[in-house]
């Protein structure tokens, strides 16, 4: 398939979203814990995912890989959402390769990638998925390394109806060219926020191409100090607090833009999805402008 018909029939996940609130979904990285076990209680982890659909979040994101020494993403969210409300859209991604302690210490080659998707069929109860990235890279900076073998095998499981959606992870522009010159791709997801907008021209391309934007590290991912300069200015302005801002930005930013926070705490979690609330204006979003020389 070339690229202008892929495009073309390329299914969009937010054309029908009419408010910000619809594009501010729910990550689940967060609720197994990391390497050395769980952050919180598994019933806290459960309350955690029910409570973010509760307050409106339409889109979720998760992975085989995320999993900890003793729980796994896809069996709170389970445990917690199945069966699935039919207007949640559950994404997952496949492509890093996670020792038990883990540790990424490959990428999947495509004849792997049947056995990875099956593997989050069965996790989550499901008989296909919503959306499926194939997440390249690990977690090295986007680009440089050709993708086609590896999409073109999760495209032909699309064909087989085990996947309704494909998108790409941890991209360039060329790479994402390359997908959609395969198969239609609805869904981007790499680093972006209101910190760390390198990625804005790609930003605008998906949304001109019908192409959703999903931003990992959205809040800074934990190594970044939010609040400082311009944007602790626009959040006192509002009342908020900077991770608030930085959600609120990302929906004003674009409407291809679904953002995706997670957390494992129902405080922090009732504070992100009130981001939805927060409208920017354009004295605010001047003043998130990126700075250059």
């Amino acid at each position: 398939m070339n690229s202008s018909s892929a495009s073309s029939s390329a299914p969009s996940l937010f054309s029908h979203l009419s408010s910000p609130a619809d594009r501010l979904g729910f990550g689940a990285m967060q609720l197994p814990g990391r390497w050395a076990g769980p952050a919180v209680e598994r019933a806290t982890a459960v309350a955690v995912a029910r409570r973010a659909v509760e307050l409106g979040a339409r889109h979720i994101d998760t992975a085989a890989f995320y999993f900890s020494a003793t729980e796994r993403a896809n069996d709170i969210l389970r445990e917690a959402l199945h069966p699935y409300p039919e207007d949640v859209t559950i994404a997952t991604k496949v492509g890093p390769l996670r020792t038990a302690t883990g540790e990424m210490y490959a990428e999947a080659r495509p004849e792997q990638l049947r056995g990875l998707v099956e593997e989050n069929l069965r996790q989550l109860g499901v008989d296909a998925l919503d959306l499926v990235y194939l997440r390249v890279g690990r977690l090295k900076a986007v680009g440089g390394v050709p993708l086609g073998e590896r999409f073109a095998a999760l495209a032909a499981l699309r064909e087989e109806g085990l996947v309704r959606r494909l998108g790409v992870s941890n991209v360039s522009a060329e790479q994402l060219a390359e997908a959609r010159a395969i198969a239609p791709v609805a869904a981007v997801q790499n680093r972006f926020g209101v910190l760390d907008q390198a990625d804005g021209a790609l930003v605008d391309e998906c949304a001109g191409a019908g192409i959703a934007y999903m931003p990992f590290f959205a809040l800074g991912g934990g190594h970044t100090d939010l609040a400082s300069g311009n944007l602790r200015t626009v959040a006192e302005r509002h009342g908020a607090t900077a991770h608030q801002i930085a959600l609120a930005w990302g929906l004003a930013r674009s409407p291809a833009i679904i953002q995706i926070p997670g957390t494992s705490s129902l405080a922090h979690l009732e504070e992100n999805m009130a981001a939805a609330r927060i409208a920017l204006d354009e004295d605010d979003l001047a003043l998130l402008e990126p700075v250059t020389d």
